[in-house]
Formats: C-alpha cells, structure tokens, sequence
C-alpha cells in the first residue's frame, strides 16, 4: 500500500497497460477513484467501446476529448514549419505527448485529483514527455508511475496480471506488437522487431495499417499539389482544406502508393538505442513538399541556419521539452521565416517514391533571368574574377607563405 490518494486521473488508452492499471491503482491506494482520459488525437477506431471497457475495469468515469484539431495546428505544424526531425524520425508520437498531457492537467484540476497517472514504461521516452509537461502546467499535483514501482516486469506478466482479474484484452501473446497510432502515425516495436537484423514483414497481413509497401503499389504514378500560406498546409489539388483533413486525404494517398515508410535503431533520450518501423504517409509528403518550397522562398543564410535550429528543435521535442522557453522562443525564430513560405508543389508519387513535379511562389526567390545560362543583361560574367581573388585571397596568402618557408 502506497500513500494516501483519493482520486486519479489516468492516461487511458484501453490498451494492455492502462487496462492493468485501473485495477492495481485501486488495490494500492487505498480503493481510489480513478478517472480515466482518453485524449483522441486521430486513433478513432481504437475509441471504440472504450468507456464500457474503462468502467468495467473499475473506473468511475472516462473523459473522451477530441485534440485533433489543437494537436494539428498548435503542435504538429510549428514542428513541420521548423523542418524539425529527430535522426529521421518524423516525431509522431513525440509530439502527441503533451497535447494529451496538457489536457490530463487541465481534467485533474477540474476534478480536483490528488494525482496523474500514466502508463508510460520505466525504459521510454514517453514518461519523461507526460511528467514534464505536467511540472510545466501543475508542478503542484503527483505523478504516479506504476511502471517504475510495481513488481511487474514484463508484458507477459502484464497479461498474466489480466487474466488473473478477467480483463477484457485486444491482444494475445503471439501477435504483441507494441503500438502507437495517432492522425500523424502508427509505430511498430517489439517482438521480432528488436533485432535490427530482421526485416520489417512489410507484406505480411495485418502489419502495415496505413498503407502497402512499395512493391504493392500500383504501377501507375499519382500526382498531388499541396498549397502552403506561411508554411502552413491549407489546400489539397486545389481544394482548400483543413489540417485534420489534409493530413487524414495525404494518408490514405501516401499509404496507397507506398510512402513513408521508415526503419530505424533512434537513441532514446533515457540512454539505449531502439529499434522503431513507422508508417508516416501523409507526414512524410507534408515534410518534403514544404522543404521543397523553401527552396524557392527562403534566402541561402535564412534556410541554411534553420537546419540548425531545426536539429535542436527536434531534441527538444523529442525529449519531452515543449513547454519550455527555448521551444517558445525558436517558434518565434520559425515564424519571421514562413512569413513568405506560401505557395504550390506538386509531387508525384510512385511505389514509395516522390518526385518534384513543380513549385510555385508569389515570393519566389528564384530568378530565371539570373540563373540562365543564356544571353543576358543582369549578371556581368567577369564580376566573377574579382569575387574569386577576393573570396580565395586567404588560401593564395597561405600558400605563399608555405611557399616562403621552405
């Protein structure tokens, strides 16, 4: 029995560790109430029956909120306008952390809990991402981690613990794959998957959700045109959209055509490395569609320099970090240089592939005039001697010195 707590709210998904979780809350504090929160950030289908679920396990209450729209356009797009990715990974379950985070402190005072819990093991990086945006928003409330003081020690003995109380379950212990699926994702890890020597079963039935894999594509190339006002995605082929609906349209595209697949071992911020196989479709078009208008629209210093913010950036959210000043003050960086990132590109798609197929800006940067290798007034071609001499005066000083000196 731990310390006195009267009433939780928990970070419910309805999953293998927060189903086990409503249960050895109350057989350890004391019988109390737990209030479950499911934060719906794009993982409709697995809503379904949650509530029955929640209070059959023994929960007072569950709490369903919709962050979709709050996770698009006040997390996901200032990471897209920063280009941010974390050693390739395009940070999906990274930055739904503190959106649902947010919304558990904000259920917490209203029920006026003791206490958070979440389900967030001993070993990842989503721990740290709950309990920091927590001490951001109420340092004042407790954080109750079962993973880091329970005697369980496994996912088998997670299911043992299950079917000890008749805990409805989704899984079984063949087919365990420990998943994360939200509007921008779904990430695969554990089992065969923990040795980077195996290959993905990208064709095997059941383990691509968002998609096919390349060589399921078909055999004909799609194309799309993305519109971007201040970096920020607002239409579809011409259709202006919403986020939500942008991203939800490009992931039933990209996931059709094979794109957006990606294997990796990542560092993990608590010290390890892990392997991780994300489906990312229509995040992946969204990315490379706007780092390709930025080529047009940013100037060489400007988009140089942002890479650089962009690598921090994406530690930053990767480590759990987004409350944080530093972040706070890089958006604002981020958004003096979209304040010209507006207009079209066109990609074509093709079995995992995407090609540029055009992009246009009425803040173009591009000059045709100046970069022709035609005839032209613009650009005096002997300008150049004068920029080399002086550009490459360092190295010829250096060499004459060298020169003397022997």
């Amino acid at each position: 029995m731990y310390k006195t707590i009267k009433k939780v709210v928990l970070a419910y998904s309805g999953g293998l560790d927060t189903s086990i979780i409503i249960p050895w809350l109350k057989e350890n504090y004391n019988n109390c109430e737990v209030i479950c929160m499911a934060g719906n950030v794009g993982q409709d289908a697995e809503l379904d029956g949650l509530e029955e679920r929640a209070k059959q396990t023994g929960a007072s209450k569950l709490y369903i909120e919709d962050l979709q729209e709050e996770f698009v356009n006040d997390f996901i797009f200032p990471t897209l306008k920063m280009g941010a990715k974390y050693e390739g990974y395009l940070l999906g379950t990274s930055f739904a952390r503190p959106v649902i985070a947010k919304r558990l402190v904000e259920i917490a005072k209203k029920e006026n809990a003791d206490a958070i819990c979440h389900g967030c093991t001993g070993k990842g990086n989503d721990q740290v991402r709950f309990e920091l945006t927590v001490k951001a928003l109420a340092p004042e409330i407790e954080i109750i981690a079962p993973w880091r003081i329970w005697d369980i020690k496994s996912r088998e003995q997670e299911i043992e613990y299950a079917e000890a109380r008749n805990i409805p379950l989704k899984i079984n212990r063949e087919t365990n794959y420990s998943k994360d699926m939200n509007l921008w994702h779904l990430s695969h890890e554990g089992l065969d998957l923990e040795d980077p020597a195996n290959e993905p079963a990208y064709n095997k039935e059941g383990f691509l959700e968002l998609g096919v894999s390349p060589e399921n594509a078909p055999d004909k190339p799609i194309y799309v045109t993305i519109g971007f006002e201040k970096g920020i995605p607002v239409s579809l082929d011409g259709e202006k959209m919403n986020g939500v609906k942008i991203i939800r349209a490009l992931n039933k595209i990209g996931g059709e055509n094979g794109i957006g697949l990606f294997d990796v071992v990542e560092n993990r911020l608590v010290g390890m490395k892990s392997r991780g196989v994300y489906e990312t479709p229509g995040g992946t078009i969204l990315y490379h569609a706007h780092e390709v208008l930025e080529t047009i629209c940013l100037d060489k210093e400007t988009a140089h320099y942002k890479t650089i913010m962009a690598q921090k950036y994406a530690d930053l959210v990767y480590n759990g970090q987004w409350y944080t000043p530093l972040r706070e003050a890089m958006d604002a960086f981020c958004n003096e240089t979209q304040k010209t990132v507006t207009g079209e590109v066109k990609l074509k798609l093709y079995k995992g592939n995407m090609m540029n197929a055009g992009v246009t800006s009425p803040y173009s940067l591009y000059s045709e005039d100046f970069a022709s290798f035609g005839e032209e007034d613009v650009y005096n071609q002997k300008d150049a001697e004068g920029f080399i001499n002086l550009f490459g005066l360092p190295l010829k000083v250096k060499a004459l010195l060298d020169k003397n000196r022997t």
